[in-house]
């Protein structure tokens, strides 16, 4: 078992920017024993004031857009150029499956894993997506404590992963491929429809009059779908993390979001309505726990489950029967 810091030790570290004691307080929130859950959340709790003075981006994309490559040369622009510190989440509910988690990230951007500002932390394995999603939450305000003022948090493949990640930053990035057959490329409507920018990427040498074009046409569909609630009409560019051109645009629209969304009070709303969120979310997930964890309940599940897929039982009935135990 990895070695265990005191609360204040943690505090400290974090506040202090030290990357170790970072990681190690990351760690801590990704566990599932009682004693760290109880210790993280002392180090949470004290470390929260200091947290939510950074920009907070998702970013999404089809299947062979180049997402790393692309994060890496963001990434880099920002803390090059800007001056920024940046912190590289990832929400990947997949390597469940597999058991493995994604721990190639940091080999995938080993130019920005390696920049003193830049701070990359692949997703825990093994968890649910509400797993994922609650420590990425928990860890997002520790590298917010330990002075990161840009945290990218990326979704790996397309599914459910971007609902939970839309509902935890200010801004949604996708990334696009030009002339992939369907211009749209399967991409569900509401994933589109959550973006507050598209970029197509790769656009570069003969792919760069293909990505023009596409632009115009993600531009034009864009324009069809009604006005987000905060009343920013998405911006469609494109890049090339090859070449570097349009990287800095990017974040250009990053920033007039910001803005626009500030001067108007929306920033601010949206982020509370997002803490509120999170706190029925967790409430949810720890009844949701706490009443499959009781062996009442255990002992009669697996019947339970077996009348309902064999028609005997409703799901109703069989529901109602179980929260009554």
């Amino acid at each position: 078992m990895p070695t265990r810091f005191s609360a204040s030790q943690y505090i400290d570290g974090i506040l202090a920017g030290n990357r170790v004691l970072l990681s190690r307080a990351i760690t801590l929130v990704e566990s599932t024993l009682p004693s760290d859950q109880e210790l993280a959340q002392q180090v949470l709790d004290a470390v929260l004031p200091h947290a939510g003075r950074s920009v907070r981006v998702g970013i999404t994309g089809v299947p062979g857009v180049g997402k790393s490559t692309f994060i890496e040369a963001l990434g880099l622009h920002l803390v090059q150029e800007q001056g920024k510190r940046l912190a590289v989440l990832a929400v990947d509910p997949s390597s469940q499956r597999s058991g493995g988690s994604i721990l190639g990230d940091k080999t995938r951007m080993n130019k920005l894993a390696a920049h003193p500002q830049a701070y990359i932390r692949p997703s825990p394995a093994g968890r649910s997506l509400g797993g994922v999603t609650r420590s990425t939450r928990e860890a997002l305000v520790l590298c917010e404590a330990a002075g990161h003022d840009v945290i990218f948090i990326e979704t790996v493949g397309v599914g459910q992963s971007e609902t939970a990640v839309h509902g935890m930053v200010d801004f949604f990035l996708l990334l696009m491929l030009a002339g992939a057959g369907d211009e749209l490329q399967g991409i569900k409507k509401g994933i589109m429809e959550m973006a507050d920018a598209v970029t197509i990427t790769k656009a570069d040498g003969p792919n760069e009059t293909a990505a023009r074009l596409a632009r115009r046409e993600y531009q034009n569909a864009l324009h069809l779908f009604p006005l987000a609630p905060s009343q920013w009409s998405p911006v469609v560019t494109t890049s090339s993390a090859l070449t570097g051109a349009g990287i800095p645009e990017v974040w250009q629209v990053v920033e007039q979001y910001v803005e626009h969304t500030r001067q108007s009070g929306y920033f601010q709303r949206r982020r509370q309505e997002q803490h509120l969120h999170w706190l029925h979310e967790t409430i949810r997930e720890a009844l949701e726990a706490r009443f499959y964890a009781r062996p009442e309940v255990q002992a009669r599940l697996q019947q339970v489950q077996q009348q309902v897929q064999e028609g005997r039982q409703s799901a109703f009935s069989a529901a109602e029967e179980l929260l009554r135990l």
